[in-house]
C-alpha cells in the first residue's frame, strides 16, 4: 500500500529504542517488546526494525516509528514490504574518540581493543532481517551521523548486566484476526483461515479510532448557517456511533436559540423536561452529594443507540432564547455527567448561545447536503469563524465537513438523478477539501429523511460511511 507521508496515521504510536549497552526494545501503543540480543549495534538495529515491519504487515499499511539509538533520533515510515523512508533525523553529538584521549601512563594502562563502529547502513528493502534505521541524507536514508570522514574507533565499553526491569516474557505483538466479511469471511468460517481484505482492515482501523478513550470531556459542535443542511441527522449519527463503540457516556444537546428539531428525530422519555429545566436545577445537579443517576430526570435515553438527548425548550409560545450564561451553566452540568457532548445548533452565527457554544467546542463538524446554497452557507460559516481568529479560526481549519447526497426520495428513485446527486456531492467535497482537516461523503439513505433516526435502520453502506465520519471526528480529540 503506497501512501504519502502526510497520509500515514500516527496510530499506533511506535518507538524503537536501541541502547549502547546492547539492549533494545520496540514499544507499540504502550506495549513494550524486548529485541533479541545481537553481536553488533548494526544487528540490534536490524532486529528492532524487524518488529516494526511485522506491525506494518499486521496492519497492511505503512506505520510511523520514532527511532532513538546511540547515533541519533528521527522518525521513519516503514512499509509492509520492508521499504522505508525518513521523515526527519537529528544526529547526536559524537562521543570522544580514541585520538582525543590522553596518552596512557604507567598508572593508566592502554585501553583494550576498540569496537569498530558499524559501517553506514545502505537504504534497501527490509526482508526477513530488515535493513537498519534510516535518516535523511540527500536521497539516501541511513541513521548514521552525517560526516565525510571515516570516524576513529571508539573505546570498547565494559559489558553491562541487563536489569530484570528491561525484560518481559509477555508477547505484545498484535495478532491479525482472520477475515469476517465477504468471501474471505465465508472461507474462514468453513475452516480456511483468510486474511482480511483492505476494506475490512480499514473498517477495523475506524472502529479502533472511535473506540478510544481520551482524558477529560470533549465537546463537538455541528454547525451550518442554513436550515436543511443535515445538522440534526449528523448529531444523531455521530452520537450513536461514538456511544456504541467507545462506551463513553454521550449526550446530544439541542442548542437552538428557541425550539429545535432534535427531539422530533429521537426517542422521547417518560417526561417533558428540556434544557431550561436542567438549567433551573443546575445548583442541585452540581452539588457533590447529588447521585449521578439524577441526570436521567432531564435527558431522554435512546435505548438502541445508547446515548441521551437534552431537548431544547418546546414552549409553544417560543418566548425564551437561550443566553450565553445559560450555555455555560448547561455545559458545566453536562460535562460533569458525560464524557462526550454533541451539540446541535441553530442557524444564526451571531446569536449569543451559538457563539458561546463555539467557545466550549473541541471539534467542529460542518454538515452539508449536495445542494449549492447549503454548501455556500457552510463555506460562509467556516469563513466567519476563520475571520474571528484564535480558537474560532483553529476550529475552522481543523473542521470535518460531512457531505450528504440528496435526501429527496423521489429524485433518488431515478438512476440519472441519483448519479447527478453523487456527482454534485463529489464536486462539493472536492471544493472543501483544501480548507479543512477532513471531508467525508455520505450516500443517500431513506432512513435519514423522516421520523426517528436509528443506526440499525440504515443501509450497510450508509453505516460504513458514518463510521468513517465518526472516525474522522474522533481523530480531532
Amino acid at each position: 500500500m503506497v501512501m504519502n507521508q502526510t497520509d500515514v496515521p500516527t496510530f499506533p504510536k511506535i518507538n524503537a529504542i536501541v541502547r549502547a549497552n546492547g539492549t533494545a526494545e520496540v514499544v507499540v501503543a504502550g506495549n513494550s517488546r524486548n529485541v533479541r540480543a545481537a553481536e553488533s549495534l548494526q544487528q540490534l538495529r536490524d532486529n528492532a526494525l524487524s518488529l516494526v515491519v511485522r506491525e506494518a504487515k499486521t496492519l497492511n499499511r505503512p506505520v510511523r516509528v520514532q527511532v532513538d539509538d546511540p547515533d541519533g533520533q528521527g522518525e521513519l515510515i516503514v512499509n509492509p514490504d520492508g521499504t522505508k523512508e525518513s521523515v526527519n533525523y537529528v544526529a547526536k553529538a559524537p562521543r570522544r574518540r580514541m585520538a582525543e584521549a590522553p596518552t596512557p601512563t604507567a598508572a593508566q594502562p592502554a585501553p583494550a581493543a576498540a569496537e569498530t563502529i558499524p559501517a553506514p547502513i545502505k537504504d534497501e528493502p527490509i526482508t526477513d532481517v530488515p535493513g537498519t534505521v534510516p535518516s535523511a541524507t540527500g536521497t539516501s536514508m541511513t541513521l548514521t551521523p552525517a560526516t565525510t570522514s571515516t570516524p576513529a574507533p571508539e573505546a570498547q565499553e565494559a559489558p553491562t548486566r541487563r536489569s530484570l526491569k528491561e525484560t518481559s516474557f509477555l508477547v505484545s505483538a498484535p495478532v491479525l484476526e482472520p477475515a469476517t466479511q465477504g468471501w474471505r469471511g465465508a472461507l474462514t468460517r468453513l475452516g480456511f483461515r483468510m486474511d482480511p481484505s483492505a476494506e475490512e482492515l480499514s473498517e477495523r482501523e475506524d472502529i479502533r479510532t472511535v473506540s478510544q478513550h481520551w482524558p477529560g470531556p470533549r465537546t463537538i459542535a455541528v454547525v451550518n448557517r442554513k436550515g436543511g443542511a443535515n445538522k440534526t441527522p449528523t448529531v444523531v449519527m455521530l452520537s450513536a456511533i461514538l456511544a456504541r463503540y467507545s462506551g463513553a457516556a454521550t449526550v446530544a444537546w439541542d442548542n437552538n436559540e428557541s425550539q429545535g428539531t432534535l427531539g422530533w428525530r429521537t426517542e422521547k422519555g417518560a417526561h417533558d423536561r428540556s434544557v431550561l429545566d436542567l438549567i433551573d436545577s443546575s445548583t442541585e445537579l452540581l452539588s457533590p452529594s447529588t447521585n449521578a443517576a439524577e441526570i436521567a430526570k432531564f435527558v431522554h435515553h435512546q435505548t438502541a443507540d445508547k446515548f441521551d438527548v437534552l431537548r431544547s425548550d418546546e414552549n409553544e409560545e417560543g418566548d425564551h432564547e437561550v443566553t450565553a450564561e445559560e450555555v455555560d451553566i448547561a455545559h458545566q452540568v453536562l460535562t460533569r455527567y458525560y464524557r462526550l457532548v454533541v451539540m446541535d445548533s441553530g442557524n444564526t452565527a451571531r446569536a449569543a448561545n451559538w457563539r458561546r457554544m463555539i467557545h466550549h467546542t473541541n471539534q467542529l463538524v460542518v454538515p452539508v447536503t449536495a445542494i449549492e446554497d447549503r454548501a455556500e452557507a457552510a463555506r460562509l460559516t467556516l469563513q466567519t469563524l476563520e475571520s474571528r481568529g484564535g480558537h474560532d479560526a483553529e476550529l475552522a481549519r481543523n473542521a470535518v465537513v460531512i457531505v450528504s447526497e440528496s435526501t429527496d426520495a423521489k429524485r433518488a428513485m431515478s438512476g440519472d438523478a441519483l448519479k447527478r446527486a453523487k456527482d454534485e456531492a463529489q464536486r462539493i467535497a472536492d471544493g472543501f477539501e483544501p480548507f479543512v482537516r477532513a471531508v467525508v461523503r455520505i450516500p443517500y439513505d431513506p432512513a435519514l429523511v423522516n421520523g426517528p433516526i436509528r443506526y440499525e435502520a440504515l443501509q450497510p453502506a450508509t453505516q460504513r460511511a458514518w463510521l468513517a465520519a465518526a472516525a474522522a471526528v474522533a481523530k480531532g480529540f
